[in-house]
Order: C-alpha cells, then sequence, then structure tokens
C-alpha cells in the first residue's frame, strides 16, 4: 500500500509492513521480561544492601514499562496483520499506535540511562542482580540504536512533497495538477537520486564523462521510481506472486505450445556449429575478466596456477595497458584460453566511465583475430550500463534509424577509437592477413561487443560476432535486424538481463501493480508463502495470485486498485492488459543482438543446485525475451561460469547424441575425441 504519513511526511514503510519487526521485537522483549520478572522474585530478599531499595525500584519499573511496551507490540502486530496490501482499512489505527510506540521510548531511553548511572557508582549488591540490570541497560540501548538506524533507512526525502496527497484518491487533482505534481516529484526525485548516486560512488571520478553518467542514471532511477507510490516490500511481494504466476501459465501450457515447431535439419546443423563456437569463445569472453574471475572459477588451484605469473614484470615486454596487477590479470588470461604469450596483440584494463578493458588475441585454432570486451566488474561499469537513453549512431551500414543504447555505444566507440587510431587491428592482421575478425563479450561486454561489430563490419565484412548474455535494451529495430547476419547472441535460462531494458522495467512495473491489486492475502502470507516456494518449492494453484469475486465482501473498504499505487494518474499509464506501454522518447523500444541461441534447463535439478542440470538448446526469437522473469535463478544464469558450464554440457550432451541416437550404434571412437570434434564431425556428414 502507499506509505504511512506520520509527523506530516511520507515515510518509505507501509502499515502492513510491521509484522515480521514488530514480532521479533515482541518475542525479545516477552523474553526480557520474564527474565526480570524471575530475577526480581527469586533474589528480592537479597536486595536489603546498600542501594538495594533503588535496584528494587528500578525492576519494578521496568517489569510495568516492558509490560506495557509489550501490550503495544502486540496491538501493532496484531494490527499489521489485518487487511491486505491494496485495503488498509483494517490498520486505520496504526498511526496512533505507532506515536504510543515512540513516546514509550522516553521512559525506556530515560530507565536506561539511569540504570547506567547506577551501575557506574558500583552498588555492592548481589552480582546476579547487578548483572541483569547490567544485561537490561545493554539491551535497551541496542534495541533503541536500532530503532534510530530503522528510522534513518525509511526516511524518504520526498516524503514531505508526497504527504499531502498520498491519502488522495487518483481523482483527487484534475489532469494539469496531477502532471504539475508528477513533473515536480520527478525533478525532486533527480536531484535525491543524483546526490545518493554521488556519494555511492565516490570514488569513482568527477571528469566529464562521470557526471554525464550521474545525470543520467539519477534521471533513469527518478523516471522509474517517482509515479508509483510503493514501499521496498510491495515490490518484494508483487515479484514474489509474479513468479508463482508465471510457474502457473508455464505448467498449464502444453509441450507443443511452449515450442511452436522444431527445426529442420539445416537449422539444426546450424545451431550445433554455433555452439561449438559459442563454446570456444566464451572462453575468451570469459578471460577478459581478468583474474577475479578466474580465482572465483578455480577458488582452490587457480591461486597456485596463476601465482608465479603475478610475481613477474611483463609490461615492457608485452602490450599491457592500464589498471593493477596486470601480470596477475595475463597469467589467468593464458590459463583460461590456453594460448600464447606471444598471441596476443594488446591488452587493455584501462577502466573508467564509457571506456571498458578489452583484450586482442590470435586464434589460431579457428584462424580468427579477436577481441574480447569485459563486462561490468565495477562502479564504472554499473554507470556506463544505466546510460540507458537512446542515442543516435553515425554509422556506414546502409540503415536508418541507427540509435541504441547511450552507455554501451560510447563504450563501443572508445574500443573502436582504440583499435583502428592506434593501429591495433592493422598490426595483428599484419601478422595473420588471412584471418577473419571475431568479436566476443558477456553481459555488458557483449552489449559494446555487438555495437563495436557493427561499427567494424564495413571495413572487415567477413566478422562475426558472438554475445554472451547481451542486454536487451541495446538496438532499434533496424539495427537489431541488420546485426542478424554477423552476430549471435546466446542466453541462459530466465537471464533477467537479455530481458531487460527500460520499456521491460516499465512492463514489469505495470504487472506488479496488477498483481498487487488483485491479491486477497495479506502482504505477510504473500512474502511467508514466497520465501518457503522459493526455497522448497510447491504448488503455484495454491497460493494467492488474483482476486476471487466473493471475497470482496469481506473488504472493510473497497480495494484501493492499480491507480491508487501510483502518484496520482502517471499519464504513461494504462491498465487494460492489451494496451501496449508508451516509452518516453529518450527510452524508446530496443532490441537484443543479432540470432538467439536459447539454452533452457530440462526438468528440475533443484531450486539452487546445479550440479546434475542438463540443457537443450534452440534458437529463439527476440519477443521470447520481451517480459521480465522471475526466479530464484535470474541473476545466477546471467554468471559466466554458469553459462560456460551449461555450455560445455549442452555441447557434450548434443555431440554425444549424434554419435550415440537411441537404438543406434556408432563405430566412431569417441573416447578419443573433445566436444568441439564432435561438433566439426557432425556438420561435415
Amino acid at each position: 500500500m502507499p506509505g504511512m504519513v506520520l509527523f506530516g511526511r511520507r515515510w518509505a514503510i507501509a502499515s502492513d509492513d510491521l509484522v515480521f519487526p514488530g514480532f521479533f521485537e515482541l518475542s525479545l522483549r516477552v523474553v526480557w521480561w520474564i527474565g526480570i520478572l524471575t530475577l526480581y522474585l527469586l533474589h528480592r530478599g537479597k536486595l536489603d544492601c546498600a542501594g538495594g531499595v533503588l535496584l528494587s525500584s528500578y525492576l519494578i519499573v521496568l517489569i510495568v514499562l516492558l509490560a506495557v511496551i509489550i501490550c503495544t507490540l502486540t496491538a501493532i502486530v496484531c494490527v499489521s496483520m489485518k487487511g491486505t496490501i491494496c485495503n488498509p482499512g483494517p490498520r486505520k489505527s496504526m498511526a496512533k499506535l505507532l506515536y504510543i510506540r515512540l513516546a514509550l521510548f522516553l521512559p525506556e531511553m530515560g530507565w536506561a540511562s539511569l540504570g547506567a548511572a547506577w551501575i557506574a557508582d558500583d552498588i555492592q549488591c548481589d552480582k546476579t542482580v547487578v548483572n541483569g540490570i547490567i544485561a537490561t541497560v545493554v539491551v535497551s540501548w541496542i534495541i533503541i540504536v536500532s530503532t534510530v538506524v530503522t528510522i534513518i533507512v525509511v526516511f524518504d526525502p520526498l516524503g514531505g512533497k508526497m504527504a499531502p496527497y498520498s491519502s488522495a484518491g487518483p481523482n483527487h487533482l484534475d489532469s494539469h495538477e496531477s502532471s504539475q505534481l508528477l513533473n515536480g516529484l520527478k525533478t525532486a526525485a533527480t536531484s535525491v537520486w543524483e546526490t545518493r548516486i554521488k556519494l555511492l560512488c565516490c570514488c569513482v571520478g568527477k571528469d566529464d564523462h562521470t557526471r554525464v553518467a550521474f545525470s543520467s542514471t539519477a534521471e533513469l532511477f527518478s523516471t522509474y521510481f517517482s509515479d508509483t507510490d510503493l514501499v521496498p516490500s510491495d515490490i518484494a511481494a508483487g515479484l514474489t506472486l509474479l513468479h508463482q504466476q508465471q510457474d502457473n501459465i508455464r505448467n498449464s501450457q502444453e509441450p507443443d505450445e511452449v515450442i511452436s515447431h522444431s527445426p529442420g535439419p539445416p537449422q539444426e546443423a546450424d545451431l550445433d556449429a554455433e555452439l561449438e563456437n559459442c563454446h570456444h569463445y566464451m572462453q575468451f569472453a570469459a578471460a577478459a575478466y581478468g583474474w577475479p574471475l578466474y580465482i572465483y572459477r578455480n577458488p582452490f588451484t587457480g591461486l597456485c596456477k596463476i601465482g608465479g605469473d603475478c610475481c613477474r614484470t611483463r609490461t615492457a615486454e608485452y602490450d599491457l595497458v592500464g589498471g593493477d596487477q596486470l601480470s596477475c590479470h595475463f597469467g589467468s588470461i593464458l590459463q583460461t584460453t590456453g594460448l600464447q604469450y606471444r598471441d596476443f596483440i594488446h591488452i587493455s584494463f584501462h577502466d573508467k566511465v564509457y571506456e571498458l578493458p578489452f583484450l586482442v588475441a590470435l586464434d589460431h585454432r579457428k584462424e580468427s583475430v579477436v577481441v574480447a570486451v569485459r563486462g561490468t566488474m565495477s562502479l564504472q561499469d554499473i554507470l556506463t550500463d544505466l546510460s540507458a537513453e537512446s542515442e543516435d549512431l553515425n554509422l556506414e551500414c546502409g540503415v536508418q534509424d541507427c540509435s541504441a543504447h547511450k552507455g554501451i555505444s560510447q563504450a563501443a566507440r572508445y574500443v573502436y577509437q582504440r583499435l583502428i587510431n592506434d593501429g591495433i587491428l592493422s598490426q595483428a592482421f599484419s601478422i595473420a592477413p588471412e584471418y577473419r575478425l571475431v568479436v566476443v563479450g558477456h553481459s555488458l561486454g557483449a552489449g559494446a561487443a555487438a555495437l563495436l561489430a557493427i561499427m567494424l563490419r564495413s571495413s572487415y565484412p567477413q566478422l562475426r560476432c558472438y554475445a554472451f548474455s547481451p542486454p536487451r535494451g541495446l538496438l532499434s529495430k533496424s539495427l537489431y535486424e541488420h546485426s542478424k547476419n554477423f552476430t549471435v547472441s546466446l542466453v541462459l535460462g530466465k537471464d533477467i538481463i537479455p530481458r531487460l531494458s527500460v520499456t521491460n522495467l516499465e512492463d514489469l512495473k505495470k504487472r506488479i501493480l496488477r498483481v498487487i491489486a488483485h491479491c486477497n492475502k495479506p502482504k505477510y502470507k504473500i512474502l511467508l508463502r514466497g520465501c518457503w516456494y522459493e526455497l522448497f518449492g510447491g504448488d503455484p494453484d495454491n497460493l494467492p495470485t488474483e482476486l476471487d469475486g466473493g471475497a470482496q465482501g469481506h473488504l472493510t473498504q473497497p480495494l484501493l486498485g492499480e491507480q491508487s499505487l501510483l502518484t496520482h494518474g502517471s499519464p504513461t499509464y494504462s491498465f487494460s492488459s492489451d494496451s501496449p506501454l508508451e516509452s518516453p522518447a529518450k527510452y524508446p523500444h530496443l532490441y537484443p543482438p543479432g540470432r538467439i541461441i536459447h539454452l533452457e534447463e530440462e526438468g528440475t535439478s533443484g531450486r539452487f543446485c546445479r550440479a546434475a542440470a542438463r540443457y537443450s538448446a534452440r534458437w529463439a526469437h527476440e519477443s521470447q525475451f520481451s517480459k521480465i522473469l522471475i526466479g530464484p535463478k535470474m541473476l545466477t544464469d546471467h554468471m559466466p561460469d554458469v553459462l560456460m558450464k551449461a555450455l560445455d554440457s549442452v555441447v557434450s550432451d548434443r555431440a554425444a547424441y549424434v554419435f550415440c541416437p537411441p537404438g543406434g550404434g556408432s563405430n566412431v571412437d569417441m573416447v578419443s575425441l573433445n566436444p568441439a570434434d564432435w561438433i566439426f564431425l557432425a556438420t561435415q556428414s
């Protein structure tokens, strides 16, 4: 529901958010009260020492004070459990209860201070009683400090501007006033977000690119968050309900609905060949991350393997540029790719906003010059990711509407200028003129690689690009169609990044608003059952995803509805399920690069365990990634090490199927062949 209004301002917490923190404090207070009561009853006869009367009075008052606090907390928890997210009527007394609870902190603080003063006087009484009072003072101040921290966390800098309208209905303001309010909130929100980002990224730098990135990121966040009146727990509950809803829809689909057609033999052969290429070039995309990813993938042996390289200095002999621990990076790159020192033309770990690390190497096995661009690994890279406006590009590719993600296009332009102006590609092709150019990358690096490939295509017509887990919001429609001729993207499972764009985030927000507005369960039940579902699974049919028609009679007032969760009717919204979302001019619909191979997990291998996971591969259309899917693997599916394991599995399984089809045999000695050889032979047959 909308955030509570206390002391004349809105706070980033709702009246139904106090079930879990209230129950935790209530449990602590009850145990504390029982302990103090037991201490007093068992030791009151030993308080005849000097100062004993004061201690006895202290314990009695504390017992009474704790009893009053326990009663107040019980009322807060009980009231917070009532109603639903969009039906706050049963919780209208919550503000008064919170005022009472906050007022009780004043005598508690005074009593805790008094107890600390008495302890400092070194009262000579029963040690058990004294130790009990010491524990009481410590616990009191821990709770007080925790409450202050909580108040700071839920403080909303824009709360003073939103409070006068937080309880108004969607028709409270006319369209002109609503538009003015929304613009004012966005302006204030942009300023607040820019301040937050500058504090978070205080060590990044102060150059022009960084300042532009700060402004772009702040505007993105303010655009996305300023027109809704949701608190963080509402979003968590909405994501939980969406996950169950998506699983329910998927389970109800027939197999032929999931895969509408079976690809023919030519497509299968092409898929096998491209999978083998992806399997090979993913090593270069992973190598671009340097030693951190290598150590992460090899936690027990990695440091031993590259330790010797870390102690050597090769920067004078080899073209390594920028960053620290370059020799460690070089050692991990050698281990990951299996190449020799002489095979590398250029390695750069220079890292700034809009400027990405990359490497250039000669791949003799595939007879290619490989350019690998690193993905997100720093705050600078995150700012590049979040500069999500659309930018027009000046490209010589014969395509109209050449627009793309601003931050990634500038990063690609930086790599392009380095490759061309510094003569890096000329040097590579002077050594191996018959080789072809291949550009690869993962995540942010995949997006930069795809745009870099478009920039280089006119000079290198045989160029190929392999984009691993690229962002969706990257290319205009025309550039997306153009990139299909030379780019292959690989997506694993429910990976959120290939589904992530400003348009998809707006769609996700719209779906969250709808699902929580149509839910007839209290938030604490949604979150509890949602946690159980995420951890252990279950039947999504048994979980609340929409409001039953007969349940409306039990509500104390009508549901607030979806419009009430907006700051007075954001003009960009239409809540018809069939209505397309309007995209702001700065954030038009953008698409992922190239043809897409989708790796999907077969069956279930546990919600987090991947030891026995098996995958299938198929060509997919970009429309299959037009919605963000919610699930426990939406983040882990993006990790490069998980993607590499999935590629190993699917390439081996498909090769084994080719040579050992069901019911048949093969005379090929498969033990002596690696997956790449299997795929090569399969495509030659």
